[in-house]
This record gives structure tokens, sequence and C-alpha cells, in this order.
């Protein structure tokens, strides 16, 4: 799967339990054949299966920034879903911070103008810091799909993610993606 042949997700994975199954995503978006890149987060590599992520998508899982004079190894992306995001990513994204690959390819496709669907995945007492909520309104503001709240999924307590990590509703996101860049199909 290393032509590009249909459209590319970037599916950029953050630190949490739920990272664990980002290959879900993968997986419905390969379905619908897509071509689908990861790029998980320093963190997140500790929850990933980086080698199962590879065989299954055909390209290298993406951590750090490469140098500037080596070659890409992905195609460029049409659409970006960062899944799960963390509260650290959603803030740093909607400053602007650029210090992980995700965080940078975030604001360059913002930038950019490309479909991201984002969906955080994170406790109910960091889900109420004001500049988080803030923060998921600046995104939406400027284009961003956020899928987050009790029409998502329900907020855990804290210190119990690892307990609900089996309920995050990839098939949301998928769908959420699906809608977004339906007007921008040929």
């Amino acid at each position: 799967m290393t032509g590009a042949m249909g459209p590319v997700l970037y599916l950029l994975v953050c630190g949490c339990p739920v990272a664990r199954d980002a290959g879900r995503l993968v997986q419905l978006a390969q379905n619908a054949g897509w071509e689908v890149c990861v790029v998980a987060s320093p963190d997140a590599v500790k929850f990933i299966d980086e080698a199962a992520l590879e065989r299954h998508t055909g390209y290298p899982v993406r951590s750090r920034y490469k140098h500037p004079s080596d070659p890409d190894v992905l195609p460029p992306p049409d659409a970006m879903a960062v899944a799960p995001a963390t509260t650290n990513t959603i803030n740093k994204w909607a400053a602007g911070i650029s210090d992980t690959l995700p965080l940078g390819l975030l604001v360059e496709g913002l930038g950019k103008g490309l479909p991201i669907v984002a969906a955080p995945f994170t406790n109910s007492a960091q889900a109420a810091h004001p500049v988080f909520r803030e923060n998921l309104d600046r995104l939406r503001q400027w284009g961003v799909s956020v899928l987050c709240g009790e029409d998502f999924y329900r907020l855990h307590p804290p210190g119990a993610g690892e307990n609900h990590a089996q309920n995050f509703p990839w098939s949301l996101v998928w769908d959420e993606l699906q809608r977004r860049v339906a007007p921008n199909s040929p």
C-alpha cells in the first residue's frame, strides 16, 4: 500500500490508553479505500504497536521530525484525524505550538484548510478546565470538527481512563471524517 492510490488520512495518535486501538480507525478508513499514515506523539509510542501498524498501513509510523534534507516517507494528507487527542495536545494546538510532529502537522493542516477531526479522550476533571473548553471552541471556530462531550462519549473520572478506553467510539470519528470530506470529493 505504498503507492497512495486513494485519498490519504493522517491518523495522529496521542499518548493515552485509547492509542493502543488506533488500528480500528485504520481498518475503517482502509475499508473505504483510504491510505492511512499513522503519526504518533512520543508518549503515544508507549501505547501503540508500531510494527503492527506499519504492517497494516504499509507506511512507517512517524513520531519525530525528520531532518530537512531527508526525503518524505509519507504521501501528503487529504485529511487528518487526531484520535485520541489529549488535553495537552488540544491546548498546545490551539496555541500554535509545534513541539511534536503531530502538533506540527496539525498546525500546518489547519493552515492548509485540510479537513480535520479531533476526538479528545480525557477525564471529567481535565475536561472541566476553562482553557480546555475555550480551546475546543476555538478549534471549532477555525473549522475543526471536535468530537467531545456526552454525545460522543461519557467522560470518565480521573484515574479511570484505562477502564473506559474500550468505549472510545472510533466509528463516530470515522463517520465525522467521512462527513467532512464528502463535500471535497469529486
